[in-house]
């Protein structure tokens, strides 16, 4: 049965030729299962029946890929497709050389681990080097086998996560329903559904893996990345069919220029073509810059364009408490997805642009990401102006835009719009360190009216969190006990808690050193807030907006009324064996964390900035170091290991 359920959903959603209903389809899983629940010994990993199950988690271990997932070089018309060819050409000499052409799939890249034929693991790209195991979500996605019978002991298999067309329209028109935001694109709806922490919210985006690379050992599996597709094909993984092995440029622009004028037809986004040097063996001669393969590049189709009539402007509140414009638009066809709005960022792209209600403006899917107005065709009869709400169009609360900068915000922590994303930041590890206060219990927490704004938190109790989903006497505990140990947490954190613009970790600990409490904070006007280091103008202002927003202040006092700390104690900023030297730190240290080398550097008197500059006096460098570490050696700038900033410290 399990068998005849994998060739079902083989032929479903890799093949696209059902051979049976979805209630028949349905039937024989629930049959399976009834068995199964009989017969618990009989459950296997692989089993149909596993592909969604374990509770929803409040994290994503971090795990190493293989070898480093690379992002490519792009080319942006076909001069520089050519050019990628004659580089190609150049490095090989007089060796004949075909590409593997492939569609360029618009989704989320992951790694699918597989020992002894099963899938033992998922990681997302990440940075590239080291990605967030999500095993329990890619077992949901149907057309990732969680088995394979392939001749590797270990094998793994790199592809894209995706979300078709129709999935997506469905989401959103589910989001809307329920008066939420729509997805801009189907790549960050996907993105979302993957790195959910309940993989049964995953199951149900209906996300699709599309196979690309066969790898054993972090290499390629065999000497043709064309037969490797092919074999991937074989073992029952989903392979892109729109494939072909082209003989030379030509061939490949012939292909590229086939799929720019069909892109519409398919079920899925694409937004352009990647091609491959086929031969493993020239790969590795043609090899690979810091940041791509030489082997490989991305061709990127033109953005698809339309006309259509702005029918109004509004704004719309992040979970930032930026707000942003938004052009609703008369529904239009842009590249087989219908687009009814599109951003317009802010007040000065609004100038820029002298768009307004009423107007026709012609709109963009530039790469096939968030529609755009590129420019205004005609001005409308009845033109509408835009105007910037003095107040949040969510809560009330006073909104403002710093000098300098393109947003306007709402600055009440408080706001329905942000409060997810405050109280995220708010438990994070470096802030109040609430461990257990992830995506998933947030988002009960506010959905089902518990908190209302970071010092609901400190009402909690383990009777109340029993009451959500999933929630048991002896999570709940430790939940409420990690919210208690939070309340010791020192004044610099708590500032940095509260999420106040332009106030971060290294800004909060200057203030709570040079005033010594919140309420000294409170008390200052913008000219004493300027007499502690690295607070200009621009800090001082937001602070003050702040505090003088009454929701805030309220928030304080609550806060202190649940005994958080709201005193710190005063040192010093001079002296010290690193008194006024800058440094900034790049790499993974041997013995020491990020944070504890810039504490015992903060405390020598040292300053840690995280960017180099001619201002940096020494860069502190560790294993796989990055870009900091070359711009350092342009630069000149003395570059030091863990060993010699001990020395330094003493």
């Amino acid at each position: 049965m399990r068998d005849e359920i994998r060739r079902h959903e083989h032929l479903y959603y890799v093949l696209d030729r059902p051979e049976i209903t979805d209630a028949e389809y349905d039937a024989l899983v629930r049959e399976l299962q009834a068995i199964e629940q009989q017969h618990p010994e009989l459950v296997t990993p692989d089993s149909p029946t596993q592909r969604v199950g374990g509770r929803p988690r409040e994290g994503f271990v971090k795990v190493a890929h293989s070898s480093p997932m690379l992002s490519l070089d792009n080319a942006l018309n076909e001069a520089e497709l050519r050019e990628f060819d004659r580089r190609v050409r150049d490095f090989l000499g007089s060796q004949e050389y075909a590409y593997a052409a492939e569609l360029k799939l618009d989704g989320l890249s992951m790694a699918a681990h597989f020992e002894h034929g099963a899938l033992v693991r998922a990681i997302t790209r990440g940075d590239g080097i080291t990605g967030e195991d999500v095993t329990e979500n890619a077992k949901t996605i149907r057309s990732l086998p969680l088995s394979a019978a392939a001749k590797f002991p270990k094998f793994e298999v790199r592809g894209e996560v995706v979300m078709n067309r129709r999935s997506f329209e469905r989401l959103n028109a589910d989001q809307e329903a329920r008066g939420q935001q729509r997805y801009a694109n189907p790549r960050n709806a996907a993105a979302g559904a993957l790195r959910n922490l309940d993989p049964r919210i995953t199951a149900s985006r209906r996300l699709d893996f599309f196979a690309y690379f066969l790898l054993v050992d972090g290499q390629p599996a065999l000497e043709s990345h064309f037969e490797s597709m092919d074999l991937l094909a074989a073992l029952g993984f989903h392979v892109n069919p729109h494939r072909r092995r082209c003989a030379g440029l030509e061939d490949l622009m012939e292909f590229c220029r086939g799929w720019a004028d069909r892109r519409g037809t398919l079920a899925y986004e694409i937004d352009g073509v990647v091609a491959k040097v086929d031969s493993v063996a020239q790969q590795k001669r043609l090899g690979w810059t810091a940041k791509a393969p030489r082997w490989a590049i991305a061709f990127k189709f033109p953005a698809q364009q339309q006309e259509t009539l702005v029918e109004r402007i509004e704004v719309q509140v992040g979970r930032t408490g930026a707000l942003t414009p938004v052009a609703h638009l008369k529904p239009v066809l842009v590249g087989g997805v219908t687009v009814a709005r599109a951003t317009l960022h802010n007040e000065d792209e609004i100038e820029r642009l002298g768009v307004q209600a009423g107007d026709t403006v012609l709109i963009e899917r530039s790469g096939d990401v968030i529609p755009k107005v590129v420019r205004v065709v005609k001005e409308g009869a009845n033109r509408t102006p835009f105007h910037m709400p003095r107040h949040c169009p969510v809560c009330g609360g006073d909104v403002v835009r710093e000098e300098g900068e393109s947003a306007t915000r709402c600055i009440n922590t408080n706001c329905p719009a942000r409060l997810k994303e405050s109280l995220l930041h708010f438990a994070a590890r470096g802030v109040m360190d609430i461990d257990g206060m992830g995506e998933s219990l947030v988002d009960q927490l506010v959905n089902q009216g518990m908190v209302r704004n970071i010092a609901d938190l400190y009402q909690l109790d383990v009777a109340r969190l029993m009451t959500l989903d999933r929630m048991g006497e002896k999570s709940a505990a430790k939940i409420i006990a990690n919210i208690d140990r939070s309340r010791m947490r020192p004044l610099p954190r708590v500032l940095n808690g509260l999420g106040i613009p332009f106030v971060g970790e290294r800004t909060a600990q200057i203030l709570a050193e040079t005033f010594g409490g919140m309420d000294a904070i409170l008390a200052a006007d913008e000219a004493a807030l300027q007499t502690a280091e690295e607070v200009g103008p621009k800090v001082s202002h937001s602070i003050r907006s702040f505090f003088h927003e009454e929701r805030n202040r309220n928030l304080v006092e609550r806060l202190r009324q649940a005994g958080l700390t709201f005193t710190h104690e005063q040192k010093p900023r001079e002296g010290g064996a690193l008194r006024a030297r800058v440094f900034v730190l790049t790499g993974t240290l041997p013995n020491l964390s990020r944070e504890e080398a810039k504490q015992r550097i903060e405390e020598a008197g040292g300053k840690v900035t995280g960017s180099v500059s001619q201002k940096t006096n020494f860069v502190v460098a560790g294993e796989d170091a990055g870009s900091k570490l070359d711009k350092a050696r342009e630069l000149g700038i003395e570059v030091i290991d863990e060993a010699k900033l001990l020395e330094m410290l003493g």
